[in-house]
């Protein structure tokens, strides 16, 4: 009962793209396992593993996102009778 409260106030996990640095090497595939915000992180998560940190190229490279599109209000006019 316990686990299952905990479980449902979790945040969802984010993407696996979403973090700067990567867990690389031949046992994951490109760009590797990109799940870590500092370097450090990265770091302790490839200690005593066939692994090497580097820099997500989608986050490296990635452009801003665009701003959302402006939603514009249709604005009625009242129109009296004569």
């Amino acid at each position: 009962m316990t686990l299952a409260g905990a479980a449902s106030i979790t945040p969802a996990s984010a993407d696996p793209y979403d973090y700067p640095w990567c867990a690389q090497g031949p046992s994951l595939g490109y760009p590797g396992e990109c799940a870590y915000r500092t370097y450090e992180q990265c770091l302790a998560s490839v200690s005593g593993r066939y692994l090497y940190c580097g820099e997500n190229p989608r986050f490296l490279f990635s452009e801003p996102p665009p701003p959302p599109p402006r939603r514009y209000q249709r604005r009625h006019r009242t129109v009296y009778p004569d």
